[in-house]
């Protein structure tokens, strides 16, 4: 492997970690559970990418981080984890959790097929690989400046 070349696994970690950083520095409500945490299901092993505790909301938010675009078998797996998690972590007086797949592109037509029935409370939504054009982030700055002012 070349020096700037990384495997998918390197980015996965580090994209888990910075999403991590960035939801613990949101305030207080949201409590980090755990990360990769391992659940069996039968004789096979699974990996919840990132799991949080909501204060507030009273339950718990299970993150899967997708390197490509989202599938309906995202939402299958997501479905997956969220039955075990209300079934073997949830704890008395809780709310049932919530799923949270981020991936880096989405059909919104897809979106709808794969998760509008679901009993469960599932969000898909993309990150960003690179940063927007320099007009658009400095109106996105200027516009959050402006209610951040508006609140004092």
């Amino acid at each position: 492997m070349q020096e700037d070349e990384y495997s998918e696994t390197d980015l996965e970690d580090a994209l888990i970690r910075h999403l991590e950083t960035f939801l613990l520095e949101l305030g207080n409500d949201f409590a980090s559970v755990g990360r990769q945490r391992r659940l069996r299901i039968d004789d096979e092993w699974y990996r919840v990418d990132l799991l949080f505790f909501h204060r507030r909301l009273r339950c718990l938010v299970i993150f899967d981080l997708k390197l490509g675009r989202f599938t309906h078998a995202d939402a299958g797996q997501m479905h997956v984890y969220l039955n075990y998690a209300r079934e073997h972590w949830v704890q008395p007086g809780e709310n049932p959790p919530v799923g949270i797949i981020l991936c880096s592109g989405k059909s919104e037509v897809l979106v709808r097929f794969a998760t509008e029935a679901l009993p469960t409370k599932l969000l898909v939504r993309e990150y960003l690989t690179a940063l927007p054009d320099e007009k658009v982030l400095a109106a996105e700055l200027e516009k959050t400046r402006k209610q951040l002012e508006s609140r004092e």
